[in-house]
């Protein structure tokens, strides 16, 4: 069977996504570049029972430059890896836009098929592009087609079969008369000179002109250099006169400009001679008078995030409730037919527990990735980021850093994965540096213990609400210190494409959140997992016959039944104080004696570390209740509220709020932030920040409370 390697080029929101999968059927394999955090997408097609195609989505960019990861991403796989055929998705729409990418591309020389996507909304708006047309003034094949509706997909198989199998043509890239001149005095050199090189003559001279380093550097060295240097040296002088500037990407750029608004001018046409797309600009504009109005639209959009917050805590705790009792039967099961064993723990404690820890939150984790995936394929996210743009600016912010800021609050997992969306790297790892300032859910059962403590059931709510905001300040204030004292530089400036409003593809959004939940699970479930083992190993080694054997004679002799579970819950208590895990718990108090923790809290703090939902059972084993206790426990609340003074309730929430995410987050956030070295600084940072604060915040709540 032949194959061909193919790859997918287009700017972004340009529909290349939903148009592999309408041509292939089927679900990208997402991975991960070579040393860096943007994706790939491949899929493959199997046409006319004898040809493999395989697609390879490139990330979308608006230029082949090395601006952001993207760009250099994109144009390193386009110069240096094999490939049968570009194909370049352009956006019926907004032609002359897409034409910039077009136009570099052409530049490379490649076997290419321009694809004009979206036409049918094209065709809604009233324009009319002549592909024929386009195809004849480019030398490049023209296809029109819908991934929505699937229009035109069969004719676009074919011709990629047909341009993988035909000789590579001559494209027509033409640049005005001033610059054409001079790429002819260069070939001129080269062709009189029977200079021989893998680039054709024309790509020379451009790359000569355009003074490419590589080029520069590989003729250096060629006899014909010396005459060709005094050619090259002429002709930049000629240009620099004509277009009154030095610089030559300023030169290019407004020749590629140009060209592509010649171009988009020349083939299209508006249907009845009336462009309707105006009609479809107004209402854009009718609607974001609304969205992204100063005044109402913040309040607009705290209206959607809360809505959105409430369906994945409301609803996601009918089936999380259903997972939780599915595997805690599954634990009781398993304890009950293995009996009471070390293996029997592990699999109960352990393994079966760990699992259920990541299962139990992935509905909330779904609710939230569809209510996202949602707002962005309708074009709204688009809007919020340049809404709050002007505001995270004053804290050392991109405006785009709000969408996993938001995802924050579900899980840190996926936030730190949708932090790829801001394209600077030291805007990326700003933005990362201060998620887990963002209450994850993971939290939410802590908070809920402590505020009802010390708030009271009654005002439990209030106070939850307050951590949730406090913990935003200190993300905003500690964002601010971090800008200027560690990711220096001038901000970026914000440039962001305000999409078309469309109704969503419900395809495209099923298999944007399914493929998230699939990485959650294959990034998280294993971390945690195996973060639950190494905490039920902590807890219940070394071994202590002697202690087991002491307790076990005073609880045969016990007199009534509470007196026997008042011992049993003494020796557990007794047993985790001598484990690896007590044992860290002690050594470690005197660090955190100036917060008022004891070793019960400090321990607390090392198994949140795993997972966050560890935290309560663990204090229900510490305040010998029992592992089997959740947040809402009255017998967990009433010793909190007898074991912990207020001042250190407000402490420990405090530390809670801020300290380092669980284990599985932290493995994300090693591979998005591009090495481990990141994970030390964020746990110097994060433990610094939630020591300081929960300090201050332990000393006030002492006078006031």
């Amino acid at each position: 069977m032949i194959s061909y390697k193919i790859v997918m080029v287009g700017q972004p929101n340009v529909g290349k996504s939903m148009l592999v999968n309408a041509m292939s059927n089927s679900r990208f394999k997402i991975g991960n570049f070579s040393g860096v955090t943007v994706d790939k997408a491949q899929s493959s097609v199997v046409h006319n029972n004898n040809t493999n195609l395989c697609f390879m989505d490139l990330p979308g960019t608006y230029a082949l430059t090395n601006y952001s990861q993207e760009e250099r991403i994109t144009n390193e796989f386009i110069n240096e890896y094999e490939y049968d055929l570009i194909i370049n998705v352009v956006d019926s729409t907004n032609l002359e836009r897409n034409l910039l990418l077009t136009a570099q591309l052409l530049e490379k020389n490649r076997n290419m098929i321009i694809v004009l996507n979206m036409d049918d909304e094209a065709e809604k708006e009233g324009i009319n592009i002549d592909a024929n047309l386009l195809s004849r003034t480019l030398g490049v094949p023209c296809i029109k087609v819908s991934a929505t509706t699937k229009e035109g997909i069969p004719k676009l198989l074919d011709t990629i079969i047909q341009v993988c199998k035909s000789p590579k043509p001559t494209y027509k890239l033409v640049y005005s008369n001033t610059v054409e001149q001079e790429i002819g005095k260069i070939i001129a050199v080269l062709q009189n000179k029977g200079f021989k090189d893998n680039l054709d003559y024309r790509t020379l001279a451009i790359a000569l002109l355009k003074e490419n380093p590589d080029v520069f550097k590989r003729l250096h060295s060629h006899p014909i250099w010396l005459e060709l240097s005094r050619v090259v040296q002429k002709s930049l002088e000629h240009l620099y006169v004509h277009y009154n500037t030095k610089i030559v990407r300023d030169i290019f750029a407004d020749e590629i400009s140009a060209f592509a608004k010649g171009t988009a001018t020349g083939v299209t046409k508006s249907v009845h001679g009336k462009h309707t797309a105006t009609s479809q600009q107004s209402i854009t504009s009718k609607i974001d008078a609304l969205l992204i109005q100063k005044i109402v639209g913040l309040p607009i959009f705290l209206f959607l995030m809360w809505g959105l917050f409430q369906l994945t805590f409301r609803l996601g705790q009918i089936p999380m409730d259903g997972i939780e009792y599915v595997f805690a039967t599954l634990a009781n099961y398993t304890k009950a037919t293995l009996g009471n064993s070390q293996f029997s723990s592990l699999l109960a404690d352990g393994i079966i527990t760990g699992v259920g820890a990541v299962i139990m939150f992935l509905p909330n984790i779904l609710i939230l990735f569809l209510g996202i995936a949602l707002l962005e394929t309708t074009g709204y996210m688009a809007r919020v980021a340049f809404l709050l743009d002007g505001f995270f600016n004053r804290f050392g912010l991109h405006g785009k850093s709000f969408i996993p800021l938001v995802t924050g609050f579900g899980c840190s997992v996926p936030a730190y994965m949708s932090a790829r969306t801001l394209k600077n790297d030291r805007d990326r790892l700003l933005t990362m540096f201060i998620i887990g300032f963002m209450s994850c859910g993971a939290k939410l059962p802590i908070y809920v213990l402590f505020a009802g403590a010390l708030f009271g059931v009654e005002n439990a709510g209030n106070a939850l609400f307050g951590i949730y905001i406090l913990g935003v300040v200190f993300g905003l204030v500690s964002s601010k210190i971090l800008k200027v004292f560690v990711f220096k530089g001038k901000d970026e400036p914000f440039v962001m494409e305000m999409p078309k409003y469309r109704l969503p593809s419900l395809k495209l959004v099923w298999h944007m959140v399914t493929l998230k939940g699939i990485m959650y699970i294959k990034k998280a479930g294993t971390f945690i997992l195996l973060a639950s083992i190494l905490v039920w190993f902590a807890s219940n080694y070394p071994n202590q016959p002697k202690l087991e054997a002491l307790y076990d004679a005073q609880i045969a002799s016990a007199q009534t039944i509470q007196e026997q579970d008042m011992l049993a819950k003494e020796y557990e208590e007794a047993r985790l104080s001598s484990s690896y895990l007590g044992t860290l718990g002690r050594v470690a108090t005197p660090l955190f004696a100036p917060l008022g923790f004891d070793w019960k809290l400090t321990v607390s703090i090392f198994t949140g570390l795993a997972a966050k939902e560890v935290v309560v059972a663990t204090m229900g084993v510490l305040y010998t209740l029992g592992a089997d206790v959740d947040a809402n426990s009255d017998k967990l609340l009433s010793a909190v509220s007898e074991n912990v003074p207020p001042a250190v309730m407000v402490s420990f929430i405090l530390f809670v709020m801020i300290y380092l995410p669980c284990m599985s987050a932290i493995a994300v956030f090693t591979k998005e932030a591009g090495g481990v070295k990141y994970v030390f600084y964020l746990f110097v940072f994060t433990s610094v920040a939630a020591w300081l604060v929960s300090f201050v915040g332990y000393n006030l709540a002492r006078l006031f409370i």
